[in-house]
C-alpha cells in the first residue's frame, strides 16, 4: 500500500485531472483515499479540486472525524465515503464528480444500465440510478446501500455519480468510462435506436471478464441488474443457492439469487424513494 505522502499527491493529481477534464467546477466533488491503519485521506470541504495542495487534504478516521485538529473540515459529503468504505472492504478509493454527460443521465432519471458496449461490461458493468438524496446529508448515503455491495459506479439521482475501486486510478478511470459510455449511449440516441447486445454475447464477455480478473465471478456477477439476468442465475444454479417462500401452505415459489437480490434491492430503493418525497 501507499504512504500517507503519496496518497496525498495522488489525491491532488486526480483532483487536477477530473478538474481539466470539466468533470467538477468551482468546488464540486470530492475524493479519498483509504490507509492501511483505516483512517482515511479526504479532499476538504468548499476547495476547488483542480487548485488543491498536499497540505489541504484532511486526514479523518472512519466516521469522519478530525485526526489532526489544525487540518481543514472534511467534505461535507464524507458520509458517502464512509458508506462505500463500510459495505466495500475491497475499496480503497472513492471519486465523487458531476461529469456533465453522465450527470445529464442523472437528472433525466436515466440509468446506464444497457448492454451497449462491450467494453463496459468487461471492465464495469451495468451503472444503476439510485434515488434522490439531499446533497450532504445521510439522505445520500442511504440512497446509495442497496446498490453499493453489487457496483463499482453509480448515477446519483439529480446530482452527479460516484465511482470506487481498490486504488485511486482505478476509481479515477471508472469515472472516465461512466462519462464516455454516456457520451456514447446519448449519440446512439439521438443517431437512431440504440442495438443492445444479445444474451450469448454479454454471457461470453462476462466469461472474459472473469478470467481476465477485471472482475470476480464470487464479487458481482450476480449484480442486480436486468442485462446479468442469466449469468447470475447459472450461478446460482451451479451453487446450489435458491431461495424458497411458501405461501399460504400450498403453494412454492422458487427464486434465484439474483431473483431475490433483485427484489430486495428494488424494495429497498422504492423506500428510499418514498422517505425522500
Amino acid at each position: 500500500m501507499q504512504t500517507e505522502r503519496e496518497l496525498r499527491q495522488r489525491i491532488v493529481d486526480i483532483g487536477r485531472r477530473i478538474y481539466e477534464l470539466g468533470f467538477i467546477a468551482a468546488t464540486d466533488g470530492n475524493i479519498s483515499a483509504r490507509l492501511d491503519d483505516g483512517n482515511i485521506l479526504t479532499t476538504p470541504t468548499m476547495i476547488c479540486k483542480g487548485r488543491m495542495t498536499e497540505d489541504m487534504l484532511v486526514l479523518v478516521d472512519i466516521e469522519g472525524r478530525k485526526l489532526r485538529r489544525e487540518e481543514r473540515h472534511p467534505s461535507s459529503e464524507f458520509a458517502m465515503h464512509r458508506e462505500i468504505y463500510r459495505l466495500r472492504p475491497d475499496v480503497h478509493a472513492v471519486v465523487h464528480a458531476h461529469p456533465p454527460f453522465g450527470t445529464g443521465f442523472a437528472v433525466a432519471n436515466v440509468a446506464l444500465d444497457k448492454p451497449l458496449l462491450s467494453e463496459v461490461i468487461l471492465t464495469l458493468g451495468c451503472i444503476p440510478l439510485t434515488a434522490y438524496g439531499t446533497p450532504s446529508t445521510e439522505e445520500i448515503s442511504d440512497s446509495l446501500t442497496p446498490y453499493i455491495p453489487h457496483h463499482d459506479a453509480l448515477l446519483l439521482a439529480n446530482h452527479g455519480a460516484v465511482t470506487y475501486g481498490p486504488d485511486l486510478e482505478m476509481a479515477f478511470m471508472r469515472m472516465e468510462t461512466l462519462e464516455h459510455f454516456a457520451k456514447i449511449t446519448l449519440v446512439a440516441n439521438l443517431v437512431g435506436r440504440p442495438r443492445e447486445l444479445p444474451a450469448a454475447a454479454i454471457e461470453k464477455l462476462l466469461d472474459v471478464r472473469e478470467r481476465s480478473g477485471y472482475m470476480p465471478a464470487e464479487a458481482r456477477s450476480c449484480q442486480a441488474c436486468g442485462y446479468l439476468q442469466g449469468h447470475a442465475e447459472s450461478c446460482a444454479a451451479s451453487a446450489g443457492l435458491r431461495a424458497v417462500a411458501h405461501t399460504n401452505g400450498d403453494e412454492t415459489v422458487t427464486l434465484t439469487r439474483r431473483e431475490l437480490t433483485a427484489l430486495i434491492t428494488e424494495a429497498a430503493r422504492l423506500v428510499a424513494s418514498e422517505m425522500n418525497r
